[in-house]
Parts: structure tokens; C-alpha cells; sequence
């Protein structure tokens, strides 16, 4: 397997291929300075919970201005990796239930929730037709991550991939490691 590009985003910074993207923001607000200078045409991002926003603004600095970008792909697989999942919006959920007195279970935050949406968008975002994954561990393992993805490349039509960690417990604590791999 080949590493072609990698993004790593944390709420403090931006790296892209080992060089520091400098942005005077941090947490949440660094997630929409990166959409507003990535993306800025996807409204469905406002519906997406911060761990899908997240992973969905690492793949557009991770793709930029790729040639390719956008033309239907069936050999691009989006294999990502989690341990807290959707958590973050369910814990949300809990609160706007938790009291009976103000109980109103808010549809909105089941909306763009789970872990398979992030997975999905961007392979919408894109045309990719592969495979799309999402896998809970317990904890950030590179050696069963590879292992997953090199198990995604033992399909033929499998050649590339979009993979790797994607972490966001609360909306200000957040990883993303991500990286596109060619077989």
C-alpha cells in the first residue's frame, strides 16, 4: 500500500502532507473556517453532526483540487475508523429528553447522526462507488486499520481508498487522521 496524501486535524491545527495550514481558529469554529475556504457550495453540511462535519471537511483538504475529483469512481473505497462513533449527538439526544417537564425528543439531532452517513457523504460528495466502511474500535490501532484496508484491497475492484481515524467525542475535542491509499 501507498500513502498518497495525508490530513491530520485536531481542534488546535491543520496538517496537510506534513505542512501546517495556519488558520486563526480552533475547535468547531476551525471546522467552519475550513469549510468556508474548502467547500462553501454543500448545504447539507449544517445538518451533519460534528463527528460526519468532520470527516467530510478532512476529505475535501485531503482531495483539494485532485484532476480527477468527481468523476465516477468504482475502484475508490472510504474505509474509516472511530471509537466514540455518534456519541457526541447522542448524548445530545439524552438531554433533550432527560427532562420530563421540557421532554421534546428533537428530530434534528438524529439527522445526518450516524457514523455510516460520514462514509456516505463523501462518497456522494465525490462519485466513488466503492466500498464504504465505518469500523468501531476501542481504541486508535494502525496495525488493524491497515489490516482492514488491505482486506478492502483483496477486492479486484478495489484500487484506492480514502482511510483512516476519525474521532469526535464532543464537539470541541475532535482527531482525524486521515489518508488516501493506493493498493
Amino acid at each position: 500500500m501507498k500513502v498518497l496524501r495525508r490530513v491530520v486535524i485536531t481542534p488546535e491545527s491543520v496538517i496537510l502532507d506534513e505542512n501546517k495550514l495556519i488558520f486563526d481558529a480552533s475547535g468547531q469554529a476551525l471546522i467552519e473556517k475550513l469549510y468556508d475556504e474548502y467547500v462553501a457550495d454543500y448545504p447539507k453540511f449544517y445538518k451533519m453532526d460534528p463527528m460526519a462535519k468532520l470527516g467530510f471537511i478532512a476529505s475535501e483538504v485531503l482531495l483539494g483540487r485532485f484532476e480527477d475529483r468527481k468523476k465516477d469512481r468504482e475502484d475508490m473505497a472510504v474505509i474509516l475508523f472511530g471509537k466514540t462513533a455518534s456519541l457526541c449527538d447522542d448524548m445530545l439526544y439524552q438531554r433533550s429528553i432527560q427532562n420530563p417537564d421540557e421532554y421534546y425528543p428533537s428530530p434534528s439531532l438524529f439527522v445526518y447522526t450516524l457514523p455510516n452517513i460520514v462514509t456516505g457523504e463523501i462518497a456522494i460528495r465525490n462519485r466513488y462507488y466503492g466500498e464504504t466502511s465505518f469500523y468501531v474500535l476501542e481504541h486508535k490501532d494502525e496495525n488493524v486499520m491497515n489490516s482492514m484496508v488491505e482486506m478492502a484491497f483483496q477486492d479486484e475492484a478495489t484500487g484506492s481508498a480514502i482511510a483512516g481515524w476519525l474521532e469526535c467525542p464532543d464537539e470541541e475535542h475532535f482527531e482525524c487522521d486521515l489518508k488516501i491509499i493506493e493498493k
